[in-house]
């Protein structure tokens, strides 16, 4: 399942849950240095959707907070659940 995210890095702990301008939302504590945030959200994501870090996999936006992922495994019903959340 290919979905948009919305990184926000310098959170004070990393969460998944939200929703930006349709994106989900991933807060993570890393900052936005040598990539170091959007690789502690893909770790994040998959946690979230229950997935080994392999199957997800970055399509576009590495240096943009806005990015697009391609999550293996991944469920329309979680991706709505965590949409959700606060």
């Amino acid at each position: 399942m290919r979905i948009e995210v919305r990184v926000r890095p310098g959170a004070s702990r990393t969460l998944v849950g939200g929703e930006h301008d349709g994106a989900l939302v991933v807060r993570v504590a890393e900052r936005a240095v040598d990539g170091k945030a959007t690789d502690a959200a893909l770790a994040a994501l998959a946690k979230a959707f229950g997935v080994r870090r392999r199957d997800v996999s970055l399509v576009t936006g590495a240096t943009s907070r806005t990015k697009l992922v391609d999550i293996d495994g991944a469920t329309e019903a979680r991706l709505e659940s965590l949409k959700r959340l606060p």
